[in-house]
Order: C-alpha cells, then structure tokens, then sequence
C-alpha cells in the first residue's frame, strides 16, 4: 500500500451505521494503522476506522474503492441495516496553528491518525443519532393516534396492548445502544493521553455536530415515549382488572342464587 492519501491535500470523508454490530474478533488478522478506534487500510491509499456498534467511517475512498471495502468487511456485519445512515464530509490540509470546522468541510493540520480517528468518532456518533431520531420519529407517529383517541374521550383497543409494549421495548432498545455502546456523552479514550489541540478538534466537532444538543433531545423524547406507553398500557390493565372483577362479582351473584334456589326448592 502507498502512503496515506498520497499527494492529496483534500479527502471525502463519509460514516456509515451499517449494522446493529461489527465483530471486531473477526477482523483481528486485518492489517492495521492503530487501535481504540480500530483503524485499518482501505483502498488505494485510503483508510477506514470501525466501531463495535455497527459503523465504520470511511477517508479517501473513490466509488469501486468503497464498494469494495463494504464487500469485504459484510461478513463481519451482525444484523445489517437496510438503508445505511451516512454522514459525510471533506478534509481540507492546510498548514495553520489550529484545526477548525469551516462551511466547506474539516480543516486540518495532519493527515495523522489520532486526527482522522477524532473525525471518526464524531461522525459515526452523529449517524448513530441520526438513524436514533428517524426510529424516534416513526415511534412517536405511531403513539400519536392512540393519544388523540384518549384525549378526545376515546376508549383504547384492547389489541393496543401489543403495540404499547412494542414502544416500550423499542425504547428501552435505543436507550441501552446510546448508553451501552455508543456511548455519545463520553469523549473517546484517544483523548486521555492526548495534546490539548486534539481535545479542541473534538469540541469543534462536537459542537458542529451537535451531538450533546441531541443526545439530550432523544433521550427527552425517550423518556417521553416511555411514560406515555406506560400510561396507556397502565389505563388497559385497569380495565382488564375491571372487567376481571366484574366477572367475579357475576359468578358470586349466579352462586349465590344457585344456592338459594337449592335451599327453597325452586330447582
């Protein structure tokens, strides 16, 4: 393999969240440039970093280049995504004191890997969220009916108990993926023995990207959803509690008729 992006002074940059997870233990015999993030080479001269919670973050790869990589490493996709959440971006080179965020993309001072994998984390976090909130978005148009129906005096269907639970599962679901593998709120660990520059690239694109803003606006929305889904399937248990004890109440009436029928011969 040649140099890294050898001669080129501007790379297309794209994150994809291809799977719910990667299996890492598969690509161990894969050539690579470091680890935490694993980063790997890809393409003519290009490279790829990849995480354990199903993205991998793609710098200098051309149309069959890219093609080629995701061949390669499907095999080590666990429950893909049939429509890949994509962010991307360009890196700029430029000889300058600080790194910066600009309208046309990510200037930098190096191609140097602990740059591209703070790109990488930041991006693959931003696709994270970003299939996050379309899930989000498809959940809260299916509460929204059942809740116009209780606000406007309706009776919940009885089969809504099935789909209550399944917003409740699919919320905790992203709950555990944003804090368990993700992990959005936290910086990655390459900037714990790094230079000061690094950690301010990070809260560059930490901020362009918006992750915490919308970290803490899904994980509203989250609590929001739960509590409503909770709320509704409480209101179907009441009522079939209801109806159970009026079922009792029935059978007591008809055993108590039942017997005095016998006691004064009526049957």
């Amino acid at each position: 393999m040649s140099t890294l992006f050898s001669g080129r002074d501007t790379i297309d940059v794209k994150a994809m969240l291809v799977g719910q997870r990667i299996n890492m233990k598969g690509l161990r015999q894969v050539p690579r440039l470091a680890e935490g993030p694993l980063t790997i080479e890809a393409g003519e001269s290009g490279c790829a970093v990849i995480f354990r919670y199903g993205a991998i973050v793609l710098f200098g790869l051309r149309g069959m280049e890219e093609a080629t990589f995701l061949t390669m490493i499907a095999p080590y996709i666990i429950d893909p995504l049939k429509e890949p959440d994509i962010e991307e971006t360009t890196i700029i080179l430029r000889d300058s004191a600080q790194d910066s965020v600009e309208y046309d993309g990510i200037r930098i001072r190096s191609f140097e890997i602990e740059r591209l994998q703070i790109i990488a984390d930041v991006m693959a976090k931003s696709a994270a969220l970003g299939l996050h909130e379309k899930q989000i978005s498809i959940t809260f148009d299916r509460i929204e009916p059942m809740a116009s129906d209780l606000q406007n005096g309706k009776r919940l269907k009885s089969g809504s108990m099935r789909d209550i639970l399944s917003h409740i599962g699919a919320t905790l679901s992203i709950q555990r993926r944003m804090a368990g593998q993700v992990e959005i709120g936290d910086k990655p660990e390459i900037l714990w023995d790094s230079p000061p520059e690094l950690t301010k690239l990070f809260n560059r694109l930490e901020d362009e990207y918006e992750l915490q803003e919308r970290h803490s606006a899904l994980k509203d929305k989250l609590d929001l959803i739960y509590r409503t889904s909770e709320t509704m399937l409480g209101l179907l248990q009441d009522r079939r509690s209801l109806h159970v004890e009026w079922y009792i109440v029935i059978l007591i009436v008809i055993e108590i008729i039942l017997s005095l029928g016998d006691k004064f011969g009526y049957w």
